[in-house]
């Protein structure tokens, strides 16, 4: 794989910690996208011992090992490049470290918000030190290359994947900082050019492991990218790398860029908004002051978000009318099977009685009691709590189908409590009960019960 590519159709990631919608969604855009294998090869679950995850790929089930650390990863699958990390911020510093030392971890993503800044930076040095290593985060959603491979919950659920086009690639390269606006700029992307090539959100925080720039720049290598898109934000500097970038020459593409945050002028004091490097300390930090350096520098930029589609639009349009793009045919995608829940929820699939008797029935949307699922004679499991109708309620209902009067549920209780067997003298008890209601004197009674507590004692 060239260093300027991110990902593609062969690679092949682990993911630190048992996330199980997360590594669903990536397999189902595994599918989507026409892979003949699974992306995800295996599993860290420091709480586990080891063992298999059974996951759906396409219509088939698959399992997919599952170790308590990485080394062991390491160990058994040479064909992993990269570590999807979901550890939380306490535990996300030590595992990217970890994971660093290893040279065929080519791209690591952290998710985790919250990591300390000091170890944001540590983290960030020794991948630099590695010289070979591509970090995006931390706070982040991800990032994917179309039609190949996604970390993790990136770009959303399967029906925006498709409406965006990201099931197979475009010409577009695309930075931004927020996750959440990636999502949307995917769609604004596939709205006005033939969509993302590559997609990548840097993480919020006010230090990530790579700048705008950076990506950008590798994008720029990229012969299958032709134009190039970013979301910048307000506060910090990072986009100043970029005009330098431009000036410099190293970022040669027609660039679309943005940054979001210019209503912060016209609040009368500091505004912090959701990223935590999103705030200005000065003039020079604002997304007013960055988007006119952008358009000196060079970089296409629009007069609000609103025309953001628009200047996609033309740049797109021009790269095609000079032959440097050729439109892509759309090819429908392969949409996996839905999850039977969702297919129940949407009443787009029936299911066969799971279990029908002449007593229940849970064919419904709940469990009967007395009789077939709306039968009047029936009675479901939410109303039996409901108006508390007790064990002998219940007996009634599966033994006579029908509702007893509260004399006989109270005497079926009793039965109940007089014959439960609580120790070995129950049964002296019972037959003492039995034979004094049949008309034997008590003497009897006790000589029976007590040859049979003796015998059950022995026993």
């Amino acid at each position: 794989m060239e260093k300027y590519e991110l990902f593609n159709k062969n690679t092949k990631a682990v993911i630190f910690g048992l996330q199980r919608n997360a590594i669903q969604r990536m397999l189902d855009f595994d599918y989507a996208c026409g892979r003949e294998t699974p992306s995800v090869a295996a599993i860290v679950n420091p709480t586990s011992k080891g063992g298999l995850h059974k996951v759906f790929f396409g219509e088939k089930e698959i399992l997919i090992p599952i170790y308590p650390k990485i080394a062991d990863v390491m160990e058994n699958h040479s064909d992993i490049d990269v570590m999807v990390n979901f550890a939380s911020f306490r535990s996300a510093y030590p595992t990217t470290m970890e994971a660093l030392d290893y040279d065929q971890l080519r791209v690591i993503a952290v998710i985790a918000e919250g990591i300390p800044e000091r170890y944001s930076k540590i983290i960030a040095a020794k991948a630099k030190k590695k010289g070979n290593k591509i970090l995006i985060g931390p706070a982040t959603v991800g990032g994917l290359t179309a039609g190949a491979f996604k970390i993790g919950n990136t770009a959303g659920m399967l029906d925006n994947i498709i409406e965006s086009k990201l099931n197979r690639p475009g010409s577009v390269g695309f930075v931004s900082k927020s996750g959440g606006l990636s999502n949307e700029a995917n769609n604004i992307v596939a709205r006005n050019s033939d969509g993302i090539y590559e997609g990548v959100a840097i993480g919020g925080d006010r230090y990530p492991f790579s700048k705008l720039a950076e990506n950008l720049i590798r994008m720029d290598q990229n012969p299958n990218i032709k134009m190039l898109v970013t979301l910048g934000e307000v506060g910090g500097e990072d986009e100043y790398e970029i005009i330098e970038a431009l000036k410099s020459k190293k970022i040669k593409k027609p660039l679309v860029a943005w940054c979001i945050g210019t209503c912060a002028g016209i609040f009368p004091t500091e505004v912090q908004f959701g990223h935590a490097g999103a705030r200005a300390d000065k003039e020079r930090e604002t997304a007013a002051a960055k988007n006119k350096a952008l358009k000196e520098a060079g970089a296409i930029v629009p007069n609000s978000f609103d025309d953001y589609g628009v200047k996609i639009n033309e740049v797109y349009k021009k790269l095609v009318a000079d032959g440097v793009i050729k439109e892509k045919k759309e090819i429908p995608a392969p949409m996996p099977p839905k999850d039977y829940a969702a297919a129940l929820k949407d009443k787009t699939v029936r299911k066969p009685a799971g279990f029908l008797t002449t007593i229940s029935d849970d064919r419904g949307d709940e469990l009967t009691y007395g009789g077939p699922y709306g039968d009047k004679r029936s009675m479901t499991i939410s109303d039996v709590f409901k108006e508390d109708i007790g064990i002998g309620g219940v007996i009634g209902l599966l033994w006579f189908k029908k509702r007893l009067p509260k004399w006989a549920t109270k005497f079926i209780e009793m039965v109940v409590m007089m014959t439960a067997d609580h120790g070995p003298a129950v049964s002296g008890a019972h037959n003492a009960i039995v034979t004094a209601r049949a008309g034997k004197d008590l003497i009897s009674c006790l000589a029976r019960n007590f040859k049979k507590a003796r015998k059950a004692i022995m026993w």
